[in-house]
């Protein structure tokens, strides 16, 4: 795409005024780093870190039957929640392939939802949704262009969200709940969640409160992140990225992630796929490899047994910041799967030895 085509978030201006190296991201110019990856990922597990992540995007499901319609377009179960929760899941095709994974925030005892998804998924998840929507009495709104987000995270997120952006609220959160409230006589949705394994708040306001709550963090010294160290978190508390852990070919199941689907519901959007999966089998599944070595994998690398043989590829692959092991998520024919499995990973010419582990790499630090 070119560049002038690439949509820029309410926080472009501040990014390029910090000299951040700017990319393409899902459709949009992101930062990728300001001081650079390995201070923004220890600043986040050390520290306090915020990340622009206003190019996700927000649609909201209203009205009489939008308990019912979201839990038919969702894997998880939405009717246990009581209003103020927040499920992760995936919507799905008929088949099992992933729509897009995303979080639904429960605004209203079965009439008002929040589901926030991937950037790149925006437009095609919105068509999805109302495509699905025929027959159920909802109102369904893509609000993506006119909120922002900004991301707090690390051990001290807490502590700057209530002394610096006064948010009381913060303290009576726990981990995967929020709260509708106001900024600067603005709406804004504080939620206690993040896609680094650390402890954080993600906040949604219009987008000049957005601006003003960046400003003011800024001046209290927490550190600009980019994407670069966004991808090294995730990917070490063991979090899946759409498009390489999960996508319309890679199921929940083929991802290790079939605790998100609540097959004990009556009826979702591919569950009959997904229980085939889950009772008989896939032939590939996603797992985790350390490498015997200090050797980079990949995406895109493939993983092969001792003849030779290719038996997968390497979806996100790097060095460990926090752990110093080399590690990758890939997606490799199940009979390898098991934990302990030895595998091998070419790197160009070379191939590097290494075995199956538990995805989970590093130890989360959520508050419950």
């Amino acid at each position: 795409m070119d560049e002038a085509q690439l949509k820029k978030t309410c926080l472009y201006d501040r990014h390029v005024a910090l000299g951040a190296k700017m990319s393409p991201f899902g459709g949009f110019i992101m930062p990728i780093q300001y001081s650079g990856i390995i201070a923004e990922h220890m600043a986040v597990r050390t520290a306090v870190g915020m990340f622009d992540v206003s190019h996700m995007g927000e649609i909201f499901v209203s009205g009489p039957d939008a308990e019912a319609f979201v839990n038919y377009i969702f894997t998880n179960d939405i009717r246990p929640m009581e209003a103020g929760g927040i499920l992760y899941g995936m919507m799905c095709y008929p088949d099992g392939g992933t729509v897009d994974d995303l979080l639904v925030y429960k605004q209203s005892q079965g009439r008002d939802y929040l589901l926030v998804v991937n950037a790149s998924n925006i437009d095609k998840d919105y068509q999805w949704i109302l495509d699905n929507s025929k027959g159920y009495d909802v109102k369904v709104e893509n609000v993506s262009s006119q909120w922002g987000q900004i991301a707090i995270q690390g051990p001290a997120a807490e502590k700057t969200v209530v002394d610096v952006l006064r948010l009381d609220a913060a303290k009576e959160l726990t981990f995967y709940t929020f709260v509708d409230t106001q900024w600067n006589g603005s709406p804004l949705i504080l939620s206690r969640t993040g896609y680094t394994g650390e402890d954080g708040f993600e906040v949604y306001a219009p987008e000049e409160s957005i601006r003003l709550i960046w400003d003011r963090l800024l001046v209290n010294d927490v550190v600009p992140c980019g994407l670069g160290c966004r991808d090294t978190l995730r990917f070490e508390a063991g979090l899946p990225l759409y498009g390489d852990e999960l996508s319309s070919e890679i199921s929940p199941v083929m991802a290790g992630f079939k605790m998100f689907c609540k097959f004990e519901k009556e009826q979702f959007i591919g569950k009959e796929a997904l229980v085939d999966q889950k009772d008989n089998g896939t032939a590939r599944r996603l797992v985790g490899i350390e490498l015997h070595d200090k050797a980079i994998p990949r995406a895109g690398y493939p993983v092969e047994l001792e003849d030779g043989t290719e038996v997968g590829v390497v979806t996100t692959g790097y060095h460990s910041i926090s752990l110093d092991r080399s590690l990758c998520f890939a997606m490799v024919d199940s009979s390898y799967g098991k934990l302990g499995t030895p595998l091998w990973i070419r790197i160009r010419k070379k191939v590097f030895p290494g075995e199956v582990i538990k995805k989970r790499f590093y130890q989360t630090n959520y508050k419950k």
